[in-house]
């Protein structure tokens, strides 16, 4: 149930067509962008909403009980507003949208429609089409762990342990050439072994992508030059001279954590766990039956 203000509700019953529609963008990166469909800019509680910003949302399905409410936001790319830039850099992934019926006339007064996230954005001939996730989309997703001879943590993260900052897992280096394949001939990275970084990711510190991050495909010498191959590309062009920082790669066995990582101890998978051929495994004529483990040896 809406909490609306009695004013607010009394004007709505005389049939008052003074209200408007306010959105508030706030990006991954904390920057908050307001948008209205008035045709004059509205200030909010400090926020300035933007009128003729090339905003306009589709019709909301405002659905009861705990269906997902869903919608779209068509815009324009804006060189002032929602940059194309900033799309491809990821910054509008996830942000968080509020929707707000306005009286104009009295912005103080307002009925909070809608909250919640920007789901796919697809970019299409100078425009853009986002969608809209409510806070009940959250209770779609899947919860709790599967069991799973990889593990599960990401490399770096609390439940992982590892200092990413070490230098052992982490370097910067620079662009020097890109072969007609795509690869990066990378500089930088002399002091590692090859394949280091195969599945580590790139954080791009200046040219056009500054502040994408790119995963890594491979990384082989030939020719004597170190080649990183990423696994798709980026939103603009890598010039020669573009600097970035790189993460080692973890492929998540247990292997590899205890060999390259040192940290088996952290391991959040179940190397032993059975697979499925053992799972439907049965007793033969001939086998040893002392009721001891059916795994050893």
């Amino acid at each position: 149930m809406r909490d609306i203000p009695q004013e607010m509700q009394a004007r709505l019953d005389s049939g008052a067509t003074t209200m408007c529609r306010c959105w508030l963008v706030t990006r991954k990166d904390g920057v908050a962008l307001g948008f209205t469909d008035h045709d004059r800019a509205l200030l909010v509680d400090g926020v300035r909403y933007e009128a003729d910003s090339g905003l306009s949302a589709g019709a909301l399905d405002q659905a009861t009980g705990l269906s997902a409410d869903n919608g779209e936001v068509l815009g324009a790319l804006s060189a002032n507003a929602i940059r194309e830039v900033d799309i491809a850099a990821g910054l509008y992934d996830g942000a968080e949208v509020r929707q707000w019926l306005v009286d104009w006339q009295r912005p103080d007064l307002r009925i909070a429609l809608f909250t919640g996230r920007i789901g796919e954005i697809r970019r299409r001939q100078g425009a853009f089409e986002a969608e809209l996730r409510s806070l009940v989309d959250d209770l779609n997703r899947p919860v709790g762990r599967a069991l799973n001879h990889d593990c599960d943590a990401t490399l770096g993260d609390a439940r992982c342990g590892v200092d990413v900052t070490d230098p052992a897992w982490c370097t910067d280096g620079t662009v020097d050439a890109i072969e007609g394949d795509g690869a990066l001939i990378v500089d930088g990275l002399a002091g590692y072994a090859p394949d280091w970084f195969a599945g580590g990711v790139v954080t791009w510190i200046s040219g056009a992508n500054a502040g994408a991050k790119s995963a890594i495909r491979h990384d082989t010498t030939r020719n004597g030059v170190r080649l990183l191959g990423l696994r798709t590309g980026t939103a603009f062009a890598v010039a020669a001279g573009d600097t970035f920082s790189v993460l080692a790669g973890c492929d998540r066995r247990a292997e590899t954590c205890r060999t390259k990582f040192d940290n088996f101890l952290n391991y959040r998978g179940f190397p032993h766990i059975p697979g499925e051929d053992w799972m439907t495994s049965y007793p033969n004529q001939g086998e040893v039956h002392d009721g001891g483990s059916l795994r050893k040896g």
